[in-house]
């Protein structure tokens, strides 16, 4: 009777065991959900920077700190995107794995105030979250071999809406007019779009929310949008649209929607990845896809 009760209990200790999530944490809304997509019922997430919310701006939390400690797996954008991740790292000495997700991305290269620094919103090029979804998978193998082949089949079946999305855009946005692919939004985060298909897009902010530009400096971008027939201004999520209206306004540009470009919306179409990418692309779209 006793060996039954020890074997009962030791079954009992396994099958809990097995029920335990591999705690993850991410830095911002568009990477919890790649991971979430790949990692499904056997991760449990913690993510760092909510929806509608500025990476560029955030300051951690001391509950930031504490997921950190308790996390088997850390994950980040990388390219500079978190240096305040990569401090809060150091100060906690967490024993995590902290891995990359654009690792393998080649970067655009941008000139931020006089200084050389990497583009890190990478996964606005499909091509590129390809690799992000490579990167999330193996280190989520890596972490937790047991549940491989359900990462590996997870993997796959995103990769597919992915390519969907590679196609669908090739389309609308290779069939875009001439005189229609030059764009303004408020901030540099769409480079890595608009070098996949030949997309000018311009902006009164650098590749920081943090950098206010000068007078001197919107006022310059006025008349280069006079002077290149602008047909459109796009506002983001994560900005106050006021400047972008007053560029408009005073440019003669039309306001052609709001693009996601940092974060996910709270709720909505563009509450995930393949969401934002899909609204972004038929925003942009239904706003210059007439000549």
């Amino acid at each position: 009777m006793r060996a039954l009760v020890v074997l009962f209990s030791l079954m009992l200790s396994m099958s809990l065991s097995a029920a335990e999530k591999l705690p993850v944490v991410t830095s911002f809304s568009i990477l919890a959900d790649m991971v979430h997509q790949v990692g499904g019922e056997h991760i449990q997430i913690t993510n760092m920077v909510g929806p509608d919310a500025d990476a560029h701006t955030y300051e951690p939390t001391p509950d930031d700190a504490k997921a950190l400690l308790s996390a088997k797996l850390i994950i980040k954008n990388g390219l500079g995107f978190e240096p305040w991740l990569d401090r809060l790292v150091t100060s906690t000495e967490t024993k995590a794995t902290v891995i990359s997700a654009s690792h393998g991305v080649i970067p655009r290269s941008l000139d931020e105030d006089g200084e050389t620094v990497p583009d890190p919103h990478a996964w606005h090029n499909l091509a590129n979250a390809e690799l992000y979804v490579a990167n999330i998978t193996n280190a989520l193998i890596a972490a937790d071999p047991a549940n491989k082949a359900d990462y590996e089949r997870n993997s796959k079946t995103y990769l597919k809406q992915i390519y969907a999305l590679l196609a669908e855009a090739k389309v609308k946005l290779g069939s875009l007019p001439p005189g229609n692919r030059k764009i303004v939004t408020s901030h540099d985060a769409f480079g890595y779009l608009g070098q996949a298909y030949g997309i000018d897009f311009m902006a009164p902010q650098g590749l920081s929310t943090e950098r206010e530009p000068s007078a001197a400096e919107v006022a310059a971008l006025i008349t280069q949008i006079r002077q290149a027939k602008v047909k459109a201004v796009f506002m983001e999520n994560i900005k106050d649209a006021r400047l972008l209206k007053q560029i408009a306004d005073e440019s003669g540009a039309h306001i052609g929607g709001t693009l996601y470009s940092d974060a996910l919306a709270a709720k909505g179409p563009a509450s995930t990845f393949t969401g934002l990418f899909e609204y972004n692309l038929n925003t942009l779209y239904d706003a210059l896809g007439r000549p």
